[in-house]
């Protein structure tokens, strides 16, 4: 394995393997057809059947049912494909395997059928189970032995999938809201293909790193770049007797974990399809509330007898952790409305006709954030052609000609824009603010947190919420305007863009050092089964989010939009507060770690 690594390293881009920007490119076209394809999903479900452009027309609490429950999904197959590839396939084919059912699972949209959506999401589901978890697994071996280097690593890898990001939300965005929607859903699965032929291409190049199958899975994710290497575990805790699991908690993962899938499953299923799969009442409350409470209270439970059973240093830590997790539910369940209701206020409540100058000044501010990044990426391309066009010529060719596909979408785009006199700026448009914002304040972040004047952990995530909720609090004072139950309005896209940058700032509190925490936090027998804490704690808040959502319409009939987010803003506020209160105590708990 050494050997690999060592000849991995002979050929370098700007100072790094070349097979780290294969891993780059791969990720950069998963993240465009990923992000591409959902931001579509809500304006699509809920667009006029009639129209030049018609969508299905769904109730908006019904669309943010689905995604809710999507977007839930997506962060709890990825513990069942990590463990897969670690016992079974190795890194290298669970990725193989992830980009062919997510290829799969967009081309099926195309069809914009019920049953394609449905067969779309779920193949989307599995393959982001195989493909999340391994990308990084690969590039945590190709680094052994050369921890030090780790963060740049990370931080490129980090600006591929905020790249892919970018590019998909645009141009699949504008497609599908100027040509239709099967273009935007379509050019999601090309891509997706592309990256899938390319990594196939590439594999023998990487030799035996992500082949086998490793005993012990390295939980390492690209959004630790803003946190030094995790420090090693005091001595302590390698004495420290083992807390294996007893039958009734594996009865209790079970059983809570059933629950929680039941529920996912039912909600969208009873409100779209009038089927109720938990039609029953009990207290007063239906089937489906019953369930996903009594799987809480399970979990709860299964959580508090384990962490009584650890040492007193081992489980301050842990209680460490259980609060962040919460912390992050209500920073999820606030920031997730990026991709269902702050897209609907881009599209019926927010300003996007210009004219005239101001026209003409978004039209050359979008060329120059689209085509600037682009040359960027495009002379990586170039050096990684120079440094491996001999090894794996065919697996650059397929590169190369998608960024030819990719300049095309471009300048087809941009040509359109320029030969109109006025422009609207597409809903799906402001969905790229949060990587742009992502790639050019990251580095700010990043120095913040390496000076003197990094803050605590606590400290962060009061930060992140107040700013969370500050950008919120920005859309209620674009929105005391509109009348009680408006449907359609005319607010200054000045508001959203500010809030996407505040929300943005916040993430950067938040997002990026969590697992970092986590990992320094508890012992590393333990990492695997917290990393699914963690991805479940995330998984709530995205169907938090799906749900809170969808009461948009109730809330803004029978009181006002300006209302709803109102309770976005004020929820995270509460929380912020309380984390810098705890601030004291989770110093206390967390033992030292910083």
């Amino acid at each position: 394995m050494n050997t690999d690594i060592e000849n991995l390293f002979k050929d370098k881009v700007i100072g790094h393997p070349a097979g780290l920007f294969i891993i780059f490119f791969t990720e950069m076209w998963e993240r465009f057809s990923f992000y591409g394809m959902r931001i579509l999903l809500v304006l699509f479900l809920t667009a006029p059947i009639l129209g030049t452009n018609p969508g299905w027309e769904w109730p908006r609490e019904h669309a943010l049912a689905l995604i809710g429950t999507y977007g839930s999904m997506l962060y709890l197959t990825p513990i069942i494909g990590g463990w897969v590839a670690d016992k079974i396939t190795g890194y290298k084919w669970a990725v193989i395997i992830g980009c062919f059912f997510m290829m799969l699972g967009h081309l099926s949209m195309v069809f914009e059928t019920p049953w394609s959506l449905y067969l779309g999401l779920a193949l989307l589901i599995i393959g982001t189970g195989f493909f999340k978890p391994n990308m990084t697994s690969m590039i945590s071996e190709m680094y052994k032995g050369k921890e030090s280097k780790k963060d740049g690593a990370y931080t490129i890898y980090y600006m591929g999938v905020n790249a892919g990001a970018f590019f998909g939300m645009m141009l699949c965005g504008y497609l599908a809201e100027n040509i239709g929607w099967s273009y935007g859903f379509g050019l999601a699965g090309i891509f997706m293909l592309l990256g899938l032929i390319q990594f196939w291409l590439a594999k023998d190049f990487f030799g035996q790193i992500g082949e086998k199958p490793s005993k012990v899975h390295e939980v390492e994710l690209p959004q630790n770049i803003n946190e030094r290497n995790p420090k090693e575990q005091d001595a302590t805790e390698h004495v420290e007797k083992l807390n294996p699991f007893t039958t009734i908690d594996k009865v209790l993962i079970i059983l809570s974990a059933l629950g929680g899938f039941l529920y996912l499953l039912n909600d969208p299923i009873s409100k779209i399809g009038n089927v109720n799969l938990l039609n029953f009442k009990l207290g007063g409350l239906d089937g489906s509330s019953v369930t996903v409470l009594t799987a809480l209270v399970l979990f709860l439970y299964l959580i508090i007898t384990r962490i009584s059973r650890y040492s007193r240093i081992v489980r301050d830590k842990i209680i460490a952790v259980s609060v962040f997790a919460v912390f992050t539910v209500i920073f999820f369940a606030a920031f997730e409305q990026a991709l269902g209701s702050m897209t609907l206020f881009a599209r019926d409540y927010t300003e996007r006709a210009l004219t005239g100058s101001s026209a003409t000044i978004f039209k050359v501010i979008d060329l120059i954030l689209t085509v600037g990044p682009l040359a960027i990426i495009t002379y990586v391309l170039f050096l990684l052609f120079k440094k491996t066009y001999k090894k794996i010529l065919l697996s650059n060719i397929i590169l190369s000609l998608s960024f030819v596909f990719l300049w095309y979408i471009v300048y087809y785009k941009i040509n359109n824009e320029f030969s109109k006199d006025a422009t609207e700026v597409p809903a799906t448009w402001f969905g790229i603010l949060n990587s742009f914002f992502i790639i050019t304040l990251a580095p700010l972040f990043s120095r913040w947190w390496e000076s003197k004047y990094n803050p605590s952990a606590a400290t962060k995530y009061g930060i992140g919420l107040l700013l969370l909720g500050l950008g919120f609090g920005v859309l209620v004072f674009g929105t005391l305007g509109i009348p009680q139950g408006a449907k359609t309005a005319s607010v200054s896209m000045v508001f959203l863009i500010l809030a996407y940058l505040l929300h943005t700032m916040g993430e950067l509190c938040i997002s990026p050092v969590g697992l970092s925490y986590l990992s320094k936090l508890v012992p590393g027998r333990m990492i695997g089964f917290m990393f699914g804490i963690w991805y479940l704690a995330i998984a709530i808040g995205q169907k938090a989010a799906g749900t809170m959502g969808g009461m948009i319409d109730k809330i803004t009939a029978e009181y006002s939009l300006s209302s709803f987010f109102l309770i976005f803003t004020i929820v995270p506020a509460i929380f912020a507060l309380i984390s810098l209160v705890l601030n004291p105590l989770l110093k206390r708990l967390m033992h030292g770690v910083r």
